[in-house]
């Protein structure tokens, strides 16, 4: 599955605001560069990524800083393990993916990394960073394969459920109540 250079998203109902992304290929490292930026019940965030991800789709490093000067770096190790700045984070243990709230470009990690056969569930914990203060928590989710396009994704933690639709990139066209790709 290639990747466009770029991808963007409209933000909508959960948080008003925008997310562009620039995707780069480098051997077997494909590199994230993205920027984040909403409003979210009468507060504002932004927040500006780097995601590293191995040949398998697995996220081996996270670089995010917020608009208020907070910096935060995971580093996994394709395996399960991770680091956040620097310290062991044993609530993270089997997770692969990181997924930024704000950001609709996470959700393509797992499908990417384990590309689900029609009618096949897959879960896919993450490693999840909150927008306003970068906190780092794990988050349960699983996505159904609906057919080529469709997924059924669910998060039992935020109880959030919705049919998800990706383009033949792997990308998120539509994430009901949370993002419009634009481009």
């Amino acid at each position: 599955m290639s990747l466009p250079p770029a991808a963007a998203w409209r933000l909508v109902e959960a948080h008003e605001g925008f997310e562009t992304v620039l995707f780069r290929q480098e051997g077997d490292v494909v590199r994230l560069e993205g920027y984040s930026a909403g409003v979210e019940e009468g507060m504002a965030w932004g927040f500006r990524y780097e995601l590293e991800v191995d040949a398998a789709w697995a996220t081996r490093s996270a670089r995010i800083s917020s608009g208020g000067g907070r910096k935060l770096r995971l580093e996994g190790d394709g395996a399960g393990g991770w680091l956040v700045d620097g310290r062991p984070a044993p609530h993270l243990d089997g997770v692969l993916d990181v997924d930024l709230e704000g950001s609709a470009c996470t959700n393509c990690l797992p499908i990417r990394r384990l590309a689900p056969a029609v009618g096949e569930r897959i879960e896919a914990p993450a490693a999840y960073v909150r927008a306003g203060d970068l906190r780092v928590e794990r988050l349960a989710q699983s996505y159904l394969r609906l057919d080529s396009g469709r997924y059924d994704y669910e998060s039992p933690d935020h109880g959030f459920r919705a049919v998800l639709v990706y383009d033949d990139h792997g990308l998120v066209v539509d994430y009901p109540g949370i993002a419009v790709r634009v481009l």
